[in-house]
Parts: structure tokens; sequence; C-alpha cells
């Protein structure tokens, strides 16, 4: 299963990407992260392994991030591993004008364990979609009002 969202965000391309890749933000525009724990390598290298903590209700959902490529703001693509689901995300950041930038995010589910986890991607494929842009949204909202 494949998608990709797009959102155009009112700032500077500098901005944007300074804003997405800073950590410290992450729980202003994701609902449910928690930390997120370096594992191995070096933070944002290629290679770089890190443990993400989501918390939804009481289900605490625990996430390994590898980075595959990371040139930002052409792209940064990361496998992101879990006990029911497999996926990769690239994000992309280009400039529309000096004030706008296009946040792209592709995101590619490989593998499915378990039955549920398969019949939801099956019978609900909009509802991945679905919160990948409402974290887009969140984002937009979050960096629109950090800088002005």
């Amino acid at each position: 299963m494949k998608y990709t969202c797009t959102i155009v965000i009112n700032l500077p391309i500098e901005n944007v990407v300074a804003l997405w890749t800073n950590e410290a933000y992450f729980k202003e525009w994701q609902d449910g992260f928690q930390h997120i724990t370096l594992q191995e390598g070096e933070p944002n290298s290629v290679g770089a392994k890190s443990k993400i903590l989501l918390q939804e209700g009481k289900r605490k959902i625990e996430l390994l991030e590898t980075i595959l490529v990371n040139n930002l703001p052409e792209e940064k693509k990361a496998l992101y591993e879990h006990i029911h689901m497999t996926n990769t995300q690239t994000t992309r950041f280009q400039k529309i004008s000096e004030n706008q930038t296009r946040y792209i995010s592709e995101v590619a589910y490989t593998k499915f364990n378990g039955f549920m986890p398969k019949l939801m991607a099956k019978l609900f494929p909009g509802m991945f979609k679905k919160q990948s842009q409402k974290w887009m949204n969140q984002f937009k909202i979050f960096a629109e009002s950090k800088i002005s």
C-alpha cells in the first residue's frame, strides 16, 4: 500500500526544515509522541537507528526508525519497523516562493504482520493516509504559529 500527502506551508523552506527536524518540537505536532532515543549511529545520518515511542490512549506504540537517505530539504527516507507493520516514508520539501514551501510525504507499507493489521489495511487503507495528513496539517499550524 502506497500513498502521498502534501501541504503548503507559508514559511521559507529553511524555517520549515529547521522546525520539522527539531526533535524538541515533535510533541507539538505529532499526537501521542513521547520521545525518540538514538540507538546507534550518528543522529540524522544514514544508518542511524532510533527508537520512537508513541502513546495512543492506553496503548504504547514502539517503532524502530532507520535512516536510509538524508539530504534535506531534497529528501529524507526512513524505514519504520513495528511489531505489526513495516513501512518507508520519504519526506521532501520544495521551495514554491520565498515564503511558501511544499511539504510532501510518500509512504509505502511493505509488510503487515498478523490478521488484524492485514484486515485493517485491506478494509480501511484511507485511515493510514488520514493519520499522515493529520500530522502534516498539525505541523503546518504549529510551524506557521511558531514563526509569526
